[in-house]
């Protein structure tokens, strides 16, 4: 996928991330049992929980998959961000439903998102994001420190979505 702007093509789904980028891993409890993970991966795949949180979506194609192409653009009005990434790897495993996309050339940092479902031996069910990125453009080099607040609030915001968006048990 040679349109990314960054080498490290699938660095979300492996530990340690890639050094020479902030790191952001987020964990939030969605809802427990095989119901809730199927709902909170579904939500995921779809961007229906990008959609719910008020987050504007295009992409090409209505589930996530390797290579296809999104945009998603956060904020309001004439804030709102445009950014535009390509799916780099999916999972869907039995106690894993998500997805990794990476950032391309107009996006306002550089790097990779990672939005899995994971059902745990408990029977809990979790929403984890995991990131690395860095500033690509001048805004965001500007705004400096408070860009990892802002990505943490944006992902705590995404959980919070999802917990509503999947069923109790």
């Amino acid at each position: 996928m040679s349109e990314l702007n960054y080498p490290e093509q699938g660095g979300t789904r492996r530990t340690p991330l890639p050094p020479g980028y902030r790191h952001l891993h987020e964990e939030l409890p969605i809802g427990r049992g095989r119901a809730a993970l199927a709902a909170a991966g579904e939500a995921i795949t779809t961007f229906r929980m990008h959609r719910a949180a008020g987050t504007g979506v295009r992409a090409d194609a209505p589930r996530a998959a390797p290579g296809v192409r999104v945009e998603v653009a956060p904020g309001i009005g004439p804030l709102r961000l445009r950014a535009p990434c390509t799916v780099v790897w999916t999972a869907d495993e039995e106690d894993r439903v998500g997805f990794g996309y990476g950032t391309r050339e107009g996006h306002p940092v550089c790097g990779e998102e990672a939005f899995l479902a994971e059902l745990r031996a408990d029977g809990s069910v979790w929403f984890t994001a995991t990131a690395f990125s860095r500033p690509a453009g001048t805004l965001t080099r500007l705004a400096g420190p408070l860009l990892p607040v802002f990505q943490r609030r944006y992902v705590r915001h995404l959980g919070r979505t999802l917990r509503r968006l999947t069923p109790p048990r």
